[in-house]
């Protein structure tokens, strides 16, 4: 079992393939490598994942920065679209039509990009939700963005149509779903994502992945209640596409029938895998989430079946 990751302060992305050998690297696009080639490969044992995380730690975006450094000039972009997604977290599509390059680097959900504000202290980094498809088409990158009080993300969520950002190259490699390729090999993904971590998430189902061509594919979708829960109304669409949601209350309302606590929890009280060898697994949300024991216990479980 691999994991391939990048990861920020707030945010950490994780594809995990099988024990079977990796899928052959696709030669129509670049290999993410090229990108961030100092970005490890971890040790192939679930267990021995967990022991590197809690000894290193996950570095700083800043850190990962350092090492694939921006050399792209900043690209002023207006805002195009701009509405709360649910309590606390803003919809946001900026305009990026004039910066074709920029368009054609966003090549694979999961990547991100800095942003920033004529008079904020310094950017603020953002997944980018919207698929590298739609990006295309349409000229824009869209946000989930959390509105945090006294930061660069709450002055954005208080701008209008027509007011001009800034914004970076894309950085990162994404999901590299060709580990878990191709679907018949591996028939089962879950995936767990929380709070505004669902953003990239939304990128990778609406980018398809084979999801209708596997037998099992959850999304464990963890929020504070269903007010902070976003893209509800994309709930449908994704589940015709072959993923189940399993919506994930960590304070839910009393009329609440759904799972309740961690997504990690819940997840290891169903316990519904059949074959780990043909397992992949995707992770995206705080830092805290990947390293709590709720997630190491999640492993554990993981490894006991294999």
């Amino acid at each position: 079992m691999r994991y391939a990751y990048s990861a920020s302060r707030r945010t950490c992305y994780s594809t995990v393939r099988s024990w079977a050998a990796a899928a052959e690297t696709n030669p129509s696009k670049p290999s993410r490598r090229q990108y961030c080639p100092s970005l490890p490969t971890f040790p192939c044992h679930p267990m021995a994942i967990m022991r590197h995380l809690n000894l290193h730690r996950f570095s700083s975006l800043s850190n990962a920065l350092r090492q694939c450094p921006n050399t792209t000039p900043w690209a002023p972009a207006p805002i195009s679209l701009i509405h709360h997604s649910s309590e606390s977290l803003f919809h946001v599509a900026i305009d990026v039509s004039d910066h074709p390059d920029l368009i054609n680097s966003h090549a694979w959900p999961g990547q991100y990009l800095q942003l920033r504000l004529p008079h904020a202290l310094k950017p603020v980094f953002l997944a980018i939700a919207s698929p590298p498809s739609l990006s295309a088409s349409t000229g824009e990158f869209e946000f989930l963005v959390k509105s945090v009080t006294g930061s660069t993300a709450e002055a954005l969520c208080r701008l209008r149509r027509g007011d001009v950002v800034e914004l970076s190259s894309v950085m990162g490699r994404g999901f590299d779903m060709e580990e878990i390729s191709p679907p018949e090999v591996y028939p089962t993904v879950l995936i767990f994502a929380t709070g505004s971590g669902v953003s990239p998430i939304r990128s990778l189902i609406e980018s398809g992945f084979g999801a209708d061509r596997r037998s099992d594919v959850r999304l464990y979708y963890g929020a504070k209640n269903l007010r902070r829960m976003a893209y509800q109304d994309r709930f449908k669409g994704w589940e015709s596409s072959g993923v189940r949601i399993i919506p994930v209350l960590s304070q839910p309302d009393s009329g609440w029938q759904g799972e309740r606590g961690y997504v990690q929890a819940a997840f290891a009280r169903a316990k519904q895998i059949s074959n780990p060898l043909g397992t992949g697994v995707v992770v995206c949300g705080c830092r805290q989430m990947a390293e709590e024991r709720h997630f190491v216990k999640f492993s554990a479980v993981m490894n006991s079946m294999a």
